[in-house]
Parts: structure tokens; C-alpha cells; sequence
């Protein structure tokens, strides 16, 4: 009998959300069949199977949150006798009933539960505390009869008029409480208009991340404006020619090229900070990431090598990405390893914003919309296709003017577009 354990997909990953099973007990398995999808900060991903044969038991349920390390399912090799059943109540247990932190049985146990302990991953433990919940009273559905989330919430929806009361079960007198009244407690009528989403998952992840960025980096904004005019139209002069190779071209491309010109002349803009050795990390590659929205939330493919890469293959790449990326099909590979992040959020409208740095970078540059607006040129009022930029930046190791001096050198390739085709090599 072999037990697989929940490995560790992504980089540094800890634990995964289990979205569903792609088998079920008893099924007859080849070695590298999907098995089971799991869900992590960063990508979903296909756990196969390690050997061919049989699922005998499968340890958790679709939703449930598991740690690197712990046993998921347990396969038995073709060919395997079957374990022969213990002869007393002495079953070795070692292998597949680790303890949880409460030193009981952990939910992923295929034995039954100690006389008067409910079977509960940690997790439904601390659920069932907080929704103030005996364990003893809830009907579990999961595997082996283990109370899962839903049980508690379906639990506490059937007996939420229940008063205090003593229950009997098990020869043991047990206590239903009425909730601990709380200060500007919600009414029933607002109660009824609330709905609560765990918070889990590629979302629980961005939050995490995005605390850890202002946490730790001081944040400093910038904001500027360019002139979109030229770049519109060498933009719709190279229309024709790249339809004729099926491409899209959108202005990214060209921003991607500015960027990466004026990071290699401002190397600290290129750059990260090892809290851990006090040290600078200047990086001599440049791998662009390019923040999209997607229904589980924002994702950051990242264009690996931009320096070395056309307008036409960026704009190819960047397409391909996006579409990966709301599909859920990203790999790791796609998603790592960034040194520079841009958020094109002018699509959606904005004209101001101040973005989250995409730790452990040292900056990102949000661009938004287009529009003409009026502005002076030689003392006259004109109208021009203007759009604005905002550089967030890491005030550990940029100071303004050089943010500033970025931007600048930005703007001077973008309304020149002749200029950014010279010097893009």
C-alpha cells in the first residue's frame, strides 16, 4: 500500500486547496492518471498516479485545505495482496493517522475515531469553536464519516432555534449555547442580506501577497503623462503587417521595449532586496510581468527574455498569455520569476491609481486610459491623445529623481517612436 502525500507544485508552496477528485475509491488507476486537481497560490495542477493499481481510500474532500506532507489518498499496487484486518482493536495506525495539533486523530484516518472524539481535520476544529459547535452533535458526510465544512454550516442552519437545553448522546450530557450576545450585533433583517465567501484559494494568496508588499516595502508613487500621438500611428501604420501574420498589435508591446531600454540604464528599477543577507540583487535579464485579470483574480504571466524578443513576438507572447491565464492554464514556469511588472489598466478606464508593487520587485508602472484631452504646446491650446502613468516604486532603493529620470526616458521613446525603434537591440 503506498500513501501519497500532497507534494510540494508550486515554489516554497506550504498547502493546497483540493478542487476536485478525478477518481473515486475502488477505481482501478494507471500509473500517471490524473487523480486529483489541487489548486495552490499560484496554479492549478494535476497530481497523477504514482504506480498502477487500486484507490483504496481517499482522505479529504473537494475544498478542504491541506498541508505539503500529509496523506491524501492510498493506492494499492497491482498485484498487492490485501493488508490482512489486525486480529484486535491494536491497529497500527502510525502510518496513516498523523495527530493534529490538538495531539488526536487527524481527519485523514481510514479507522474509526476514538470512542468520543469526532473525526475533524484541524481546520473544521477551529470552525466548529468559533461557531461555539459540539463536534459530538454533527453527522459527518465526509470520508470514513469525518465532519466536513458543510456539515457544520448545515449543522448550525437546522439548529439555529434551538435554545439552551441538555442533549443526550453517547450516555454523556451535552450543551447546546445560544451565540454570545456582541456589541452591534446585525439584525436578523441585515443577517438575511448578507452573503460570506471564504476567503481562499488564488484569492487568499493575492491578499497575503499584497500584505506582505506594503508591510515591507516602502511605497512611493509617481505620475506622469504621455503624449500618444506619434505612437498611435506608427502604431496603425504596422496594422496591416501584422494582421498579414495574424497578430494582434496593441501599444503593450512597445511600452514592454521603452521599459526594458530604460531598466538597463537604471539598474536599481531592475532590482530586489535579500532582507535576509542585507544585500542588492541587480539583475542583468529582464523578465516582464504583465498583471491580467482573470475570473479567480489577478494573475502575472511573465514574458521571459523581453529584451531579446520583436514587438510582433511580444504581442504574440503577451496574447497567448492572457488567454492561458483566464483559462487557468498557466504552468509555474509562466508565472515566476518577474523583475519588472506592468498593470495596463487602461482598457477598464482610470486615470490615476497607485499600484502594489509585485514583491519582491522594486517597481511597477500602471498605465491608464486614452483620451484627448487639452493641453499646451508653444503657448497654444491644443488637443492631444494624452494617457497618464503611475510608477510605484521601492523608496529603499529608488529615490525620487531616478524614479523620475525612468519615466522620463519612457516618455522620450514613446512620443518618439523613432527613436525606440533605433535603439531597441
Amino acid at each position: 500500500m503506498i500513501e501519497f502525500k500532497l507534494p510540494d507544485v508550486g515554489e516554497g508552496m506550504h498547502e493546497g486547496e483540493i478542487i476536485q477528485w478525478l477518481i473515486k475509491e475502488g477505481d482501478a488507476v494507471t500509473q500517471d492518471q490524473p487523480i486529483v486537481e489541487v489548486q495552490t497560490d499560484k496554479v492549478n495542477a494535476e497530481l497523477t498516479a504514482p504506480i498502477t493499481g487500486v484507490v483504496k481510500t481517499i482522505l479529504f474532500s473537494a475544498g478542504d485545505t491541506v498541508e505539503v506532507g500529509t496523506t491524501i489518498f492510498t493506492i494499492q499496487e497491482e498485484g498487492e495482496l490485501p493488508s490482512k484486518e489486525p486480529a484486535s482493536d491494536e491497529r497500527d495506525r502510525s502510518q496513516l493517522q498523523p495527530c493534529d495539533e490538538e495531539g488526536g486523530d487527524r481527519l485523514a484516518s481510514p479507522w474509526p475515531p476514538e470512542a468520543g472524539r469526532a473525526l475533524a481535520t484541524p481546520f473544521v476544529r477551529q470552525m466548529a469553536r468559533e461557531m461555539k459547535i459540539d463536534l459530538q452533535l454533527v453527522m459527518g458526510t465526509g470520508p470514513a464519516g469525518r465532519i466536513i465544512e458543510s456539515d457544520l454550516l448545515q449543522f448550525a442552519q437546522s439548529n439555529s432555534d434551538l435554545r439552551e437545553h441538555p442533549v443526550h448522546s453517547n450516555d454523556r450530557i451535552l450543551r447546546k449555547r445560544e451565540p454570545e450576545k456582541k456589541v452591534n450585533q446585525p439584525t436578523s433583517a441585515e443577517t438575511g442580506m448578507e452573503e460570506r465567501i471564504r476567503l481562499k484559494g488564488i484569492r487568499k494568496k493575492i491578499a497575503e501577497h499584497m500584505v506582505k508588499s506594503v508591510s515591507t516595502i516602502p511605497h512611493v508613487t509617481h505620475v506622469d503623462e504621455l503624449e500618444m500621438e506619434a505612437l498611435k500611428e506608427l502604431k496603425d501604420q504596422l496594422k496591416a503587417y501584422s494582421e498579414d501574420k495574424e497578430i494582434k498589435l496593441t501599444f503593450l508591446p512597445f511600452f514592454v521595449k521603452a521599459i526594458v531600454i530604460a531598466l538597463k540604464e537604471f539598474k536599481t528599477l531592475n532590482a530586489s532586496i535579500d532582507e535576509t543577507t542585507n544585500e542588492i540583487i541587480l539583475k542583468h535579464y529582464y523578465h516582464i510581468g504583465i498583471a491580467t485579470n482573470t475570473s479567480e483574480g489577478l494573475i502575472v504571466p511573465v514574458i521571459k527574455h523581453a529584451d531579446q524578443k520583436t514587438i510582433f513576438q511580444l504581442a504574440d507572447e503577451i496574447r497567448q498569455l492572457a488567454t492561458e491565464a483566464r483559462e487557468g492554464k498557466l504552468s509555474l514556469e509562466q508565472i515566476t520569476g518577474s523583475t519588472f511588472t506592468i498593470s495596463n489598466v487602461g482598457p477598464i478606464g482610470g486615470v490615476h491609481a497607485t499600484p502594489i508593487i509585485n514583491y519582491p520587485e522594486a517597481a511597477i508602472l500602471a498605465l491608464h486610459k486614452m483620451e484627448p484631452r487639452m493641453v499646451v504646446r508653444d503657448l497654444e491650446g491644443v488637443i492631444r491623445l494624452m494617457m497618464n502613468m503611475s510608477l510605484s516604486f521601492d523608496h529603499r532603493l529608488i529615490d525620487g529623481v531616478t524614479a523620475v529620470q525612468f519615466t522620463n526616458r519612457i516618455k522620450e521613446l514613446l512620443e518618439n517612436p523613432i527613436r525606440l525603434v533605433v535603439e531597441m537591440r
